[in-house]
């Protein structure tokens, strides 16, 4: 059997570790892969690398993707859909593991609908997809948020600002609220929960007047004002999958706090540092279970599934349940963080 690998959307650290696994236990079953370079529109474009045994070895630690990435919707144009399943005829792939996020995804559902024989793997920085409670990549984000979040501690009180730290987080919060508190931020602002400048300056102004001269403030790029009514972009251009290009909430943000409150504020964004390098170990070994498992299932003959993670098993789920709608932040947690601010 030939199969064939993509990776999809943002990359993100853990990547790597799912191919390697993926190659291993395949070739357990005599397998052959195919790696399919920069994700569905590699599909496209019959660009494609033999994975081998060899090829694999030494990726575990590696950040970023072996096979490269894109944002490709291969059947928005029904000219490519045509050219979609005339190269996986051609390329003679007899399955494909697609990893990647609800867009990614959502493209594998659709073609096994139409009779591909697809698996899926999640892979979404966000946390968002459905049915599993951590994608791979999640841990190491946080990790990073929170390293930030302690040196910009020190920064910020030292010239006694405000310091608001832009976080990935389109549509829900999870970086921001996991990072937030275990950076002990002073308050955490996510898509979900739209938020009131007026009441956001008002805990800062109350820890100003307890003697506390600085601010850690963590936003997702997601999160938006009230009277804004919708998330700040940058520019109105969108992604093949219709997605707007986010970013400028943490500058807002600063912006508004200091005319509000009269306190030197600045802001960071972090962007793409929370996606690059070398995964934790929890993503690494949440990487490498999700890998074996996609295999196995189509070992199994197990099509149109996601694996997942419920509790501590590695279970599977179907692509159309997992991408059927997003998974925001657990409203318990954000309770949680709450509970600190200021």
């Amino acid at each position: 059997m030939n199969v064939g690998i993509l990776t999809g959307g943002g990359d993100c650290p853990g990547l790597n570790a799912v191919i390697r696994a993926i190659v291993k236990r395949g070739h357990q079953f005599g397998y052959e892969f195919t790696g399919i370079k920069d994700g569905w529109r590699g599909l496209l474009q019959s660009k494609t690398i033999k994975l081998t045994k060899q090829a694999v070895s030494g990726l575990l630690p590696m950040g970023g993707t072996i096979l490269g990435t894109s944002r490709t919707n291969p059947l928005k144009d029904p000219k490519d859909a045509e050219t979609l399943f005339k190269n996986i005829e051609a390329l003679k792939l007899d399955a494909i593991i697609a990893i990647g996020g609800d867009d990614t995804l959502g493209v594998a559902a659709k073609l096994h609908a139409k009779g591909i024989k697809v698996v899926g793997v999640p892979k979404t920085i966000d946390n968002d997809l459905s049915g599993t409670d951590f994608t791979f990549g999640f841990d190491t984000a946080v990790s990073i948020v929170t390293w930030a979040l302690d040196r910009l501690h020190s920064t910020t009180e030292a010239h006694q600002r405000v310091m608001v730290v832009e976080v990935m987080g389109r549509h829900a919060g999870w970086i921001a609220v996991y990072g937030g508190i275990a950076g002990g931020a002073d308050v955490i602002l996510i898509p979900e929960k739209p938020f009131d400048i007026d009441e956001v300056c008002a805990v800062i102004k109350k820890r100003k007047e307890e003697g506390k001269n600085f601010s850690l403030v963590v936003a997702a790029e997601g999160a938006y004002p009230k009277e804004a009514g919708g998330m700040i972009t940058k520019d109105k251009t969108l992604d093949s999958f219709g997605h707007a290009k986010l970013g400028g909430v943490g500058e807002f943000l600063a912006t508004e706090i200091e005319k509000r409150t009269a306190l030197e504020s600045r802001y960071v964004v972090l962007g793409h540092l929370q996606r690059g390098g070398t995964p934790t170990a929890y993503d690494r070994i949440l990487a490498t279970r999700y890998g074996i498992r996609a295999i196995e299932l189509v070992n199994e003959g197990n099509f149109g599934r996601m694996v997942a993670l419920q509790g501590n098993k590695i279970v599977d789920i179907s692509l159309a349940e997992a991408t059927a709608k997003l998974k925001t932040v657990d409203l318990e947690m954000y309770r949680i963080a709450h509970i600190f601010f200021g």
